[in-house]
């Protein structure tokens, strides 16, 4: 379905690819110890006229995130927020860019 998922895109990479976009993290304290709220950034590249590939990329990467438990070292995942895509143009005609926003909530072990 994908070529790859990057931080950092290699150059002349084949679409369709997803990569990695901003994070901004506030801090989700208590009395306990510390906790993050995350608001994280996936982007799906396309290389199609119609949105319709982009669309069963973001869709996949839904299912897989959305409310799934995930493993991350030193931290207790409590859940994983899908909060909305947007379908956009790219100023070159033929790609397709979609960005998804997640919310993470995590505790310190």
């Amino acid at each position: 379905m994908i070529t790859g998922v990057f931080d950092d895109v290699p150059e002349g990479q084949e679409f369709p690819y997803v990569t990695l976009g901003d994070a901004v993290e506030t801090p989700d304290n208590d009395h306990g110890g510390f906790g993050r709220e995350s608001v994280m950034d996936i982007h799906v590249w396309t290389r199609e006229r119609g949105h319709s590939q982009g669309a069963d990329i973001a869709n996949q990467i839904i299912r897989l995130l959305d409310h799934q438990a995930l493993l991350i070292d030193g931290w207790r995942h409590i859940v994983t927020r899908y909060l909305r895509q947007q379908a956009m143009r790219d100023p070159d005609p033929e790609i397709r860019h979609r960005v998804l926003q997640f919310l993470v909530i995590t505790a310190q072990e």
